[in-house]
């Protein structure tokens, strides 16, 4: 069986794949002026699970700057940030019920 990848475990070259792959993404989910709120999440989660690489963009009104949201947002998703570039953060997490038929493959680290 193998291992899920933890936390921070993603090598430097799953990180390059999963940006190729990310790349004609538009952003899947805004954070307002109301910051990280149980529905945001919740949407988060939702397209976690079915995309499992998601753009997530801050607004203009997001009391969170992005250091922060970088930080605060894989955390309670439980997810890995590939990449912030701006004000969007790349989020990627395998979905452990389609672990054998997942979406993305990553390359062996």
């Amino acid at each position: 069986m193998e291992s899920e990848t933890p936390a921070n475990a993603l090598s430097s070259g799953q990180r390059r794949y999963l940006r190729s792959l990310a790349h004609p993404l538009a952003p899947m989910v805004f954070i307002g002026k109301d910051g990280l709120t149980d529905n945001l999440l919740a949407s988060i989660e939702d397209a976690l699970n079915a995309h499992e690489l998601i753009k997530v963009k801050l607004g203009p009104n997001c009391p969170l700057d992005k250091k922060s949201a970088s930080l605060v947002v894989p955390q309670k998703s439980k997810s890995e940030l590939v990449q912030l570039i701006g004000k969007i953060l790349l989020i990627y997490r395998q979905n452990p019920e389609l672990k054998e038929k997942s979406k993305i493959n990553l390359p062996k680290k």
